[in-house]
């Protein structure tokens, strides 16, 4: 009787990765290729590290060509392909599969053309948000959008998951800066939508584009719109004795038709640890504190702090303080943008993005804190207040089993709560793998099914980003990293009381900050 020898699959697979690095080398010779393992394990993750994939491989074109390329060849080959841009993604947006590619843009990093005539700036997707400032502002414009990371993450990131910061308050996210692009479909077919000035002809599918988390297309240059210079911006910090009266504050100064360019917000937690981090003169003795920053001349400036600060008075302010200086502007910024990296350096976390209308603020604060106390966590709360859009941090123990387990399901519960309110569930962080099936939580069948087929019609057979956005068990399924491990917040799962430690007075009487 004769036997059959089968194929090794790890065989199987590298004799696969093999085949697709020999062809996508042939038909795009100027990209990099990566089929190592140390070289792949770097773009296991985004940065929501806590779900990794070994890639089949990693491509890194040099041109939109290229890209298609690559493109044509996977459709033709059904290679699953994941988009990737510097990786700041904090849902999981750009985490590959082991049978997928993935699309790395860094090196497509140029700033095209400054047209200040038209005040348009056209770059390719891999440029870094804060380069696009940087090239404009010798000629006095700059580039509204301004995400934390955005010394990091990448223009095609950003359109990806429609990207704000702490400005979008004044000058909106980046579908409100976003005027065309260009982009590759599944197919290897490059399209153009939009143009150079406002109201380009035919279908504006910019907003269709902006934030569909690399489902439909690659996206490989980008036209922005540049703005001039304010003539001057001044922030005031206003501490107050609790998250209510902040949160309330933020109510009042936007109820009152002023318009700040930014409002952000922090909580005890996260001015503690970002004093320490960067001095920059936040009120240590605060339970929450604001940074409410406006811009104009130097008599608008002051007209118009003297009126959030009149606002500010109807509650409770412990404390207020005005800039007086560009280099002390600089150091609260300073020291916001440098939040995420400040609480990294004290827990493992992981951080929401949620929004919600702000009258619904003080509540869904006090929901915040009830549901991480519910789950035994600590969380510091820093986000962009004028808008809504909210970024707890559920701090944990990575190191601790089935920790992360919990912070997702405190997570989601955070997420519905935003929902309940009359909230979304993203705000710019996207859905990627992290909120994926809690869509059924904000959209109806018939909201899920029409977005289905739009992504269908453009990408057939499910090809670019697979396994992100759409929820995957159906409508009364939870979190797919968390069906064996659910638990009842009622049961004796849970830690006690007293099982996590205050993280920053530990690290403060170490002087390890």
């Amino acid at each position: 009787m004769s036997t059959v020898t089968l194929p090794d699959p790890d065989r199987v697979v590298m004799a696969r990765r093999n085949e697709v690095v020999k062809q996508l080398k042939r038909l795009a010779p100027e990209a990099l290729m990566i089929a190592d393992l140390e070289g792949r394990r770097t773009f296991e993750s985004d940065a929501l590290s806590a779900y990794r994939r070994l890639p089949l491989a990693v491509v890194l074109p040099a041109n939109t060509e290229e890209v298609s390329a690559i493109l044509r060849f996977c459709y033709e080959n059904q290679v699953k392909v994941v988009p990737r841009g510097a990786g700041t993604s904090l849902c999981g947006g750009a985490t590959p599969l082991e049978d997928s590619i993935v699309l790395c843009l860094s090196r497509m990093s140029k700033v095209l053309e400054i047209d200040t005539a038209n005040r348009v700036a056209r770059v390719e997707a891999g440029v870094t948000n804060l380069a696009i400032t940087q090239a404009a502002s010798a000629q006095g414009f700059f580039y509204a959008p301004d995400p934390s990371s955005q010394i990091a993450c990448t223009v095609g990131g950003n359109i990806a998951t429609n990207s704000g910061g702490a400005h979008c308050l004044k000058y909106g996210v980046t579908v409100n800066n976003l005027l065309a692009v260009r982009m590759v479909m599944i197919d290897g077919e490059i399209v153009e939508f939009g143009g150079s000035h406002l109201d380009a002809p035919n279908y504006d599918f910019l907003p269709l584009i902006t934030g569909s988390e690399g489902q439909l297309g690659v996206v490989t240059e980008a036209t922005v719109r540049l703005l001039a210079a304010p003539e001057g911006a001044r922030p005031v910090l206003i501490g107050f004795d609790s998250t209510r009266d902040a949160a309330s504050c933020v109510a009042a100064i936007i109820g009152s038709g002023i318009l700040p360019v930014a409002i952000e917000f922090m909580d005890r937690p996260a001015i503690h640890v970002c004093e320490h981090f960067v001095p920059a003169g936040y009120p240590l003795d605060a339970e929450a504190a604001l940074i409410v920053e406006v811009e104009g001349s130097e008599d608008e400036i002051e007209y118009l702090l003297e009126k959030i600060e009149d606002i500010a008075q109807d509650h409770n302010p412990t404390s207020m303080k005005r800039s007086q200086s560009t280099e002390e502007s600089a150091l609260i910024w300073k020291g916001r943008k440098a939040a995420f990296g400040a609480i990294g350096q004290i827990s493992d976390y992981m951080c929401m993005d949620g929004v919600i209308p702000l009258a619904a603020l003080p509540e869904a604060l006090d929901g915040v804190s009830l549901i991480c106390r519910k789950y035994r966590f600590d969380v510091a709360n820093i986000f962009h207040a004028g808008d809504g859009n909210l970024h707890p941090l559920i701090l944990y123990d990575a190191n601790d089993p089935g920790q992360l387990e919990r912070a997702e399901l405190c997570g989601a519960e955070i997420l519905k709560l935003c929902v309940e309110l009359g909230g979304c569930l993203t705000g710019e962080h996207g859905v990627g793998i992290e909120k994926r099936e809690l869509m059924y939580e904000q959209y109806t069948d018939e909201d899920i099914d029409q977005q289905v087929r739009i992504k269908e019609e453009l990408d057939p057979a499910w090809l670019l980003n697979p396994g992100k956005v759409f929820p995957i068990l159906g409508r009364d399924a939870v979190k797919p990293s968390l069906e064996l491990t659910r638990l009842d917040a009622a049961s004796d799962g849970l830690p006690p009381e007293d099982d996590l430690s205050d993280d920053i007075q530990t690290v403060e009487s170490e002087g390890r900050l």
